[in-house]
């Protein structure tokens, strides 16, 4: 799904409906799942995004059925769609918690035929499976760590495609090292890339925001911007973190190239993530006029 011109903002570039997500992922809940529009343009404010931008976003995703609109009193809010949220809220532990297979774990086989006339289908099909940690082994064939069973069935059922997969529990069983082979049913160069690319991002400003932090805060005006920047920092780096957990299969250590980079970007994701949640939850608890809980 495309959205409107994306936003760079520290180097790399995110969709407003990628941020958009996180947010109501983050702060929905305790708003009853609506944000008045004014709440959510004030909150890309601070991102750096213009309102203009931003309504703009809105009113498409309000077309595609991804934002439900309401009345409250005169002012318009929006949810997002229970299919978008309840994706969230089911893949939170994987994204601040995801579970690792051992090399003592089975595999999961998903084998799938697509009728040509539905070659759309076929497409949606890898792609939900890849979302999931599923690695290609050929072209009606795919594998994944046995974590990512349960999942996918539910996933590949809320889409209608269970029709066309059939899954089996699969132990590797040629005189090939496993470890060449994970080369190549999954494009681990270009995630570890990524990872490489997030550390660049935010490893260096760990300590920066250690030292900001514990410097004393003198009036209420500095805390609220202390919290205001903290918020515009954090949204982007936790958007940015959301798409390892559905790229990443989490396989073992003992199948990852040497020098994975996957353990030291955790880390400092954890890190900034306590760091800077509690500030930015209460720049978005001021913003909704409650306590985010």
């Amino acid at each position: 799904m495309k959205d409107v011109e994306p936003v760079d903002i520290g180097g790399t570039k995110l969709q407003h409906q990628n941020l958009l997500v996180t947010l109501y992922g983050l702060y929905g809940e305790p708003a009853n799942g609506s944000f008045p529009v004014s709440i959510i343009v004030e909150m890309f404010d601070a991102l750096g995004i213009k309102s203009q931008a931003i309504r703009s976003t809105i009113s498409r995703l309000k077309s595609r059925g991804v934002l439900i609109n309401e009345r409250a009193g005169n002012e318009s809010q929006y949810q997002l769609s229970a299919e978008v949220m309840d994706s969230f809220r089911k893949d939170d532990q994987r994204i601040f918690a995801p579970s690792r297979s051992t090399s003592g774990d089975s595999l999961v086989l998903a084998i799938f035929s697509v009728p040509e006339s539905e070659r759309n289908r076929r497409y949606e099909l890898r792609t939900e499976l890849a979302s999931l940690g599923f690695g290609m082994v050929s072209g009606g064939v795919a594998v994944g760590p046995h974590l990512a069973f349960e999942q996918a069935k539910v996933r590949l059922d809320a889409r209608g495609l269970s029709k066309y997969v059939e899954f089996f529990k699969a132990d590797y069983m040629s005189p090939a090292d496993i470890r060449d082979k994970v080369a190549q049913w999954w494009d681990l160069e270009a995630l570890d890339h990524q990872y490489t690319d997030f550390l660049q991002l935010y490893v260096g400003r760990l300590g920066t925001w250690q030292q900001r932090l514990a410097d004393p805060v003198e009036s209420a005006e500095q805390r609220s911007e202390l919290e205001r920047a903290a918020f515009a920092f954090y949204i982007p780096m936790l958007t940015r973190w959301r798409r390892f957990p559905y790229r990443d299969p989490n396989l073992p250590f003992e199948y990852l190239p040497d020098g994975w980079k996957a353990p030291q970007a955790k880390k400092t994701f954890l890190a900034l993530h306590a760091l800077l949640s509690p500030h930015a939850e209460l720049y978005a608890s001021r913003l909704l006029g409650s306590r985010v809980d």
